[in-house]
């Protein structure tokens, strides 16, 4: 543990961010750093509480208080091994995690956790930037390969560990860069894209092969995988967005969020992009509470939009936990993204009716009623529109924020005939294995969209399979029996 009086003697605090005003100048990150001295007080306030419930917060069962320990003893180099030994990616959910951890924390109790997230997040810029990601190069190679298809963090990380493990994973990507959703669905000003490249390099290095602008399915088709692979590791996300398919939905300006976040990272990238869509001097209008929907109000505000409104269907979050939700497990409260310190009105309750244009196709109006939700004797939530509350607002638009019904089902997934969910993610058992012989499924892809920790994990997990299943009962390898096998 780190010092046994730290959380009496410290106070959570935060590093400042930059101002609004010069931040939606530009697409950089902004959030700020601690000096090595207040970043170890942080890091300090870890006590001792016996069963370190920060653990179960973490999918990836981060090892927390060692690392802060570590930082509070100025081991750095020690904080970056233990960091890493659980974590492929720290400085990307060091910044894009919402943290379960903080909120499992002991000293969340009284709301003043310790500052988990941004503990991680500099040991693994320390590493980045001190030379401490060096390749794990496997000493002896198994000649067995995997393809991977879909490099966003799960498929990296599986990606990462079968390498490590001695075999030689192929990872395919329909994009023409690699990082899935890491690349092209989040903002640059939540993750520059050059922690991605730092991988990248670190990864080809021990042995990974990227495939870039490769359609599998299309370009490569599933016959040819399973002739030229070993195994078959579908890692392509949820990436099938939900529609709204009211009146006007087909008028000019209503867009999928990915339409109009995709083209914008891809500018930043440094790519001319001639249908990029601009917020620019628009009235917007951003139906969905999530995290996308965060990330389309500050594209919106960075593009200098007129003005921006959220619309969310579920009623308001509490500020403080339900007595259904006790402490250590994730509360569904009100929580205040950067995104919205810069700028948005947010409503709640609110169900879209149709949207209206003008004479050339364009939307022009939002109509909405309000709700009330209701319980009924069954105990489930049920919404009832409140009589009399009907409005309009002005917009020129319009972003669908509305959550991922899981993987689109193209040529790959038809041609390999894996069975799905009745959710519609591929069916994948507790072992990855789908219902094809030698095909795996892991991340959004297999459990439906959800946090990019647990689509790490799901790639580690996904890995430690197919490296068993090239071993026989003894672990050996089947056909060259040198690395000892894969475990967690």
């Amino acid at each position: 543990m780190a010092k046994i009086t730290g959380f009496l003697e410290f106070h959570r605090e935060k590093p400042a961010r930059r101002p609004v005003d010069e931040r939606l100048k530009d697409w950089n990150e902004f959030e700020g750093t601690f000096e090595s001295e207040k970043l170890n007080d942080q890091a300090a306030r870890c006590m001792d509480c016996g069963i370190p419930f920060c653990h179960s917060g973490c999918p990836l069962g981060n090892l927390i208080p060692d690392w802060n320990d570590f930082i509070w003893r100025e081991r750095w180099e020690q904080a970056g091994q233990r960091l890493h030994s659980t974590n492929n990616f720290p400085e990307m959910t060091g910044r894009i995690c919402p943290a379960p951890c903080e909120e499992a924390c002991t000293l969340n109790i009284d709301r003043q956790p310790v500052n988990i997230k941004l503990v991680e997040r500099q040991i693994a810029d320390w590493a980045l930037a001190n030379g401490h990601l060096e390749p794990q190069v496997a000493e002896q190679k198994t000649g067995k390969k995997i393809a991977v298809v879909g490099s966003g963090p799960a498929g990296m990380a599986c990606a990462q560990q079968l390498a490590r493990a001695g075999h030689s994973p192929t990872v395919f990507e329909r994009d023409d860069r690699i990082g899935g959703l890491l690349r092209y669905g989040i903002p640059n000003f939540k993750l520059e894209k050059h922690f991605i490249d730092a991988r990248i390099k670190q990864m080809e290095a021990e042995g990974v092969t990227f495939r870039p602008s490769t359609n599998v399915g299309v370009d490569v088709t599933a016959a040819e995988l399973q002739r030229d692979f070993d195994a078959i590791v579908l890692s392509g996300g949820a990436t099938l967005p939900r529609d709204l398919p009211l009146p006007g939905r087909e008028l000019k300006g209503v867009h999928f969020a990915m339409d109009f976040l995709r083209p914008q990272n891809k500018i930043c990238e440094g790519d001319a992009v001639a249908d990029a869509i601009s917020a620019k001097d628009k009235r917007v209008i951003v139906l969905g509470g999530g995290d996308t929907g965060s990330d389309c109000v500050g594209t919106s505000n960075r593009h200098g939009a007129a003005s921006v409104h959220q619309f969310e269907l579920m009623p308001r979050p509490p500020d403080e936990r339900a007595t259904d939700q006790p402490w250590p497990y994730w509360p569904m409260i009100m929580r205040t993204s950067s995104s919205h310190e810069e700028g948005a009105e947010r409503d709640f309750s609110i169900n879209t009716v149709r949207f209206s244009g003008d004479a050339e196709g364009n939307v022009s109006k939002l109509h909405a009623v309000r709700l009330r939700w209701v319980i009924d004797e069954h105990g489930r939530r049920r919404m009832e529109e409140i009589e009399g509350s009907q409005f309009e607002l002005g917009a020129d638009l319009v972003l669908l924020a509305l959550g991922f019904l899981g993987p689109e089902k193209g040529a790959l997934l038809t041609d390999l005939g894996v069975e799905f969910t009745e959710r519609g993610a591929v069916k994948a058992g507790e072992d990855y294995r789908t219902s094809v012989e030698g095909v795996f499924a892991c991340g959004d892809l297999r459990r439906g969209q959800s946090l990019v920790v647990w689509a790490i994990w799901e790639g580690r997990e996904c890995a430690c399979h197919v490296d068993a299943m090239l071993r026989d009962g003894d672990g050996d390898l089947l056909s060259n029996p040198n690395p000892a096998p894969l475990v967690l």
